[in-house]
């Protein structure tokens, strides 16, 4: 793409639409999303420990040098003379980075030690595409042929194979980090986890007597699917009935994340076993007009970012205590070019920035081996990855899950990062 051509890239989040409604349509083949407009939500529930994992995926492409700016490294406002993020607005500045200013929210976490940045980011050879990069990156078998990906991978090292495992809400098309054998469910939000029809005590026993018989020895996937329903909705039955008030004060953003980080701290208190959670963020694909700090609403870089700040906040807030056993990773396809575009936005690049935050984090600082941005550093005018991204997540695996993850990364040998502890 040149300078001056605009995105013809297809919106990858709202490509996906919903039609499971209720969880009467859990099979065994679909996996967890809650669908939140822009925001989707999967859930895959009990590998081991008590733990959460929280994959937060930055769909679109996110700038990661915008997100944490390299402001001590001149060739970043020399490449990006309308677009680049002032050094005097950046928090927690070390030598050569600083955190944009809409993780204000975020800024005493940092200084706690809880919130941390790995640059430089990545696959580990660029692809620019946004569908072949998010498979490459949810599969995390690089040239392998299996249709598995990494998360069900990861509930597979269990014997448990019960239907919260892995859970799809709002929607039938997969993040490739799902696909795969385990036992699956799928439905539209927390509060549709319950069997279709009135809400009359007696009623309900009865209509889920006549079911059981049913679905008692049916075969293939509906049969499956029929009774991981009964079982996961008995379940989750006593949880859901209490309702949920929002913890500590804490105050979501309206709209689509702010909605999906709500219902997954709510899943999180309802301790039923979840052990990964994955929320789709999409709107990061900036070809043009990415915006400064004047620039107000999304999907702008500084609009997008300070929507980011405030929900995770309001996350950990409203955890509270709980907030030490849940561990928050952010990912995406790719990162941006270096040099900004003839439309004051950024093509397709490379590296990108991961951010950790929560239990665990050996946070207040920023990690990985930064390459620079001058010209004979640059791979086809994109940032260098140094650290693969299989890399960060093998490490909160190995310390947070207690898992090994020569099954959950095959063929790959991971590398100390020292983002946790």
């Amino acid at each position: 793409m040149t300078a001056n051509e605009t995105c013809s890239c297809p919106d990858y989040s709202r490509s996906r639409r919903s039609f499971l409604r209720n969880a009467a349509a859990v099979s065994a083949g679909a996996v967890a999303t809650t669908m939140f407009g822009d925001a989707f939500r999967q859930a895959s529930y009990g590998v081991t420990n008590g733990n959460v994992m929280v994959v937060l995926s930055l769909r679109g492409g996110a700038d990661g040098l915008s997100i944490v700016v390299p402001y001590g490294d001149p060739a970043y406002y020399a490449a990006r003379p309308t677009i680049a993020v002032p050094p005097t607005s950046l928090l927690v500045r070390d030598t050569m980075f600083g955190l944009h200013p809409g993780f204000a929210p975020l800024e005493s976490m940092w200084k706690a030690g809880k919130f941390a940045a790995v640059h430089a980011t990545g696959l580990p050879q660029p692809n620019r595409s946004h569908f072949s990069a998010i498979e490459e990156i949810e599969d995390a078998d690089l040239g392998s042929a299996a249709r598995t990906g990494w998360i069900n991978r990861l509930i597979g090292l269990d014997t448990e194979r019960s239907p919260l495992e892995a859970a799809a809400m709002g929607s039938a098309l997969l993040p490739t980090s799902m696909y795969g054998p385990q036992p699956t469910l799928a439905t539209e939000s927390i509060d549709d986890i319950s069997l279709a029809g009135g809400e009359d005590p007696e009623a309900k026993r009865r209509r889920r007597s006549a079911l059981t018989q049913l679905w008692h020895d049916g075969g293939g996937p509906l049969g499956v699917g029929a009774r991981s329903a009964l079982k996961t909705t008995a379940k989750l039955a006593p949880t859901l009935a209490q309702g949920y008030l929002v913890a500590n004060g804490a105050n979501y953003p309206d709209g689509d994340l702010g909605d999906a980080m709500r219902d997954t701290a709510r899943l999180v208190k309802a301790q039923v076993g979840a052990e990964i959670v994955a929320i789709d963020y999409g709107g990061w694909d900036m070809h043009s007009h990415l915006g400064t700090l004047a620039s107000t609403g999304l999907p702008s870089m500084n609009g997008m970012v300070t929507n980011l700040g405030k929900a995770l906040a309001a996350f950990f807030t409203d955890l509270g205590a709980l907030g030490s056993r849940v561990t928050v990773v952010t990912l995406t396809e790719f990162g941006r070019r270096v040099k900004e575009n003839g439309a004051h936005g950024l093509d397709h690049g490379w590296a990108n920035a991961t951010l950790v935050l929560g239990g665990g984090v050996n946070g207040g600082r920023y990690y990985g081996r930064w390459p620079g941005l001058a010209y004979d550093t640059l791979v086809d005018g994109d940032l260098k990855v140094t650290t693969d991204y299989r890399s960060v997540l093998s490490e909160i695996l190995t310390r947070r899950l207690n898992v090994s993850t020569s099954r959950v990364f095959p063929s790959f040998t991971p590398e100390a990062v020292g983002v946790m502890a």
